[in-house]
């Protein structure tokens, strides 16, 4: 029970104790007491009605003993967050704690990679290593990006404070990708025995909807429409034994159609405001998949094209991989495989799981099934989903010879 509430409440506890606190150290410091005192009381006491307000109301009293015990300690750590009027929050643009202090993280004195991978390690309870896989970098590597993003905090004394109106839209494209690669994560879990991690899926959700309330800019409606569609059929993506099912298996009849219908009144706003960004176009191509009565029905040919446009505002070789995938299906195996091949050296892809994933299953569908196994091999060596590997594992056993 603590493990779950620790994924689902460690967010709402962090960014409420930075209101008391001012101190991102601090605060973090005194969830974490919250969490450690939780383990010794719950088993006793039981656990209570209200998880998250238990733990916040311990971090936050924890907090106020150390401030009370050390007077001084404020002014010898650097401060994240300038005092407010914190007993009057409605008056603040702002009005959820989490997503103030993801604009609050994402400051524009720190790189856009450092703001979005402190916030996602530090706010949306994701670990240092899935927040490197997000970033197709080593979990070394990633943590060494954040303790210097902290350093800098820290050395620097830079005053944060939670942004005013006029400041938000400086800070809008990092908290788009927090909230994106926060939905990635929880969409396909990193690791662990579970396809999805519905509490993550639920709290970029959330975020995406309040961001939209707060900016209704066609890229922040782009995010929440990418966000819906994929989140519409949900349940829809693994059998009753949790079995990872492709889209080509799922039961179309069972998406939320209201949420669908939705997202495709953002997408169409988004896409008719001018030139489409980097999360109106994603959105498209979810919205071409969703539109199509039946996987035979889909038109690969405009995905191909979408993730075509998508690598020229965002070149990226995730999205040249996706694009070769879709040629492969609308063009043929062959003509996809010629395009992923020239992505076999590209550094970010050397760890990357569904490069050779996508290989094999253009070659299985070339007939050229050796090859085809040794690519479905490899592919997982590199994956840590035991839902993801299950559905490998079986491609590899249905292969003739």
């Amino acid at each position: 029970m603590l493990a779950d509430a620790h994924r689902r409440e460690w967010g709402f506890v962090l960014a409420a104790t930075v209101r008391v606190t001012g101190d991102l150290d601090l605060a973090e410091e005194c969830a974490q007491d919250a969490f450690a005192r939780a383990l010794v009381r719950w088993p006793v006491d039981g656990v209570p009605r209200s998880p998250g307000a238990w733990l916040t109301t311990v971090a936050r009293n924890r907090a106020v003993d150390l401030l009370r015990r050390e007077a001084g300690l404020r002014s010898r750590l650097p401060l994240l967050v300038q005092d407010e009027p914190a007993a009057d929050p409605e008056h603040h643009e702002i009005q959820d704690d989490r997503l103030r202090l993801v604009f609050t993280c994402c400051h524009p004195a720190l790189a856009v990679e450092a703001q979005v991978a402190l916030t996602l390690r530090l706010l949306c309870g994701t670990s240092t290593a899935e927040v490197a896989r997000a970033f197709l970098v080593s979990e070394p590597t990633m943590a060494a990006r954040i303790t210097r993003a902290k350093r800098k905090i820290a050395h620097a004394r830079i005053p944060y404070r939670v942004p005013a109106g006029p400041e938000l839209p400086e800070r809008v494209d990092a908290v788009l990708a927090v909230v994106h690669l926060l939905f990635t994560t929880g969409h396909t879990a990193p690791s662990g025995e579970a396809l999805v991690r519905d509490e993550l899926l639920d709290r970029a959700t959330q975020l995406a909807r309040m961001l939209h309330a707060l900016l209704p800019t066609p890229e922040v409606s782009g995010l929440l429409a990418l966000v819906l569609l994929h989140d519409a059929r949900r349940a829809t993506r693994t059998d009753e034994h949790g079995r990872l099912l492709l889209l080509s298996e799922q039961d179309r009849s069972r998406w939320d159609r209201a949420v669908v219908d939705e997202a495709l009144a953002l997408v169409r706003r988004a896409l008719v405001a001018g030139p489409p960004g980097r999360y109106a176009l994603q959105a498209a191509i979810a919205a071409v998949h969703t539109d199509a009565a039946s996987w035979e029905q889909t038109d690969w040919g405009e995905i191909a094209a979408l993730y075509g446009l998508l690598e020229q505002r965002w070149p990226s070789p995730v999205v040249a991989l996706n694009r070769a995938v879709a040629v492969g299906l609308s063009t043929g195996p062959q003509a996809g495989l010629d395009l992923l091949d020239r992505l076999g050296g590209e550094p970010a892809l050397a760890t990357y799981p569904y490069l050779p994933a996508a290989r094999a299953d253009l070659l299985r569908r070339l007939g050229r099934d050796a090859e085809a196994r040794t690519a479905y091999e490899d592919a997982i060596l590199l994956t840590e989903n035991d839902a993801e590997r299950a559905f490998l594992t079986a491609r590899v056993r249905a292969l003739p010879g």
